[in-house]
């Protein structure tokens, strides 16, 4: 990858969001030593503005593609106890 696509986002294109109870997941892992953190930005429109919230687990997957799915249902789980009370 050339230092101008670095640079301005040439990259890989962003991935949609998994939409689940008005609530829009973005699975975001992040590398680490022993492989990936499970990592999520949970984002939804309130009162006309986005509010964001970002979750970041200590459990760690080997593989990208699963890390991405678990994260996705950790953050599923936790809009199902908190809803809207993540944003406060």
């Amino acid at each position: 990858m050339s230092i101008f696509s670095k640079l301005f986002g040439g990259g890989k294109p962003a991935k949609e969001p998994e939409l689940y109870k008005e609530f829009r997941i973005f699975p975001e892992p992040q590398s680490g030593s022993g492989g990936y953190r499970l990592a999520a930005r949970i984002e939804k429109e309130v009162d006309g503005e986005t509010k964001t919230h970002q979750m970041i687990r200590a459990d760690q997957i080997q593989s990208l593609e699963e890390a991405e799915a678990f994260s996705i249902r950790k953050a599923k789980q936790l809009i199902d106890e908190q809803g809207e009370g993540l944003f406060s």
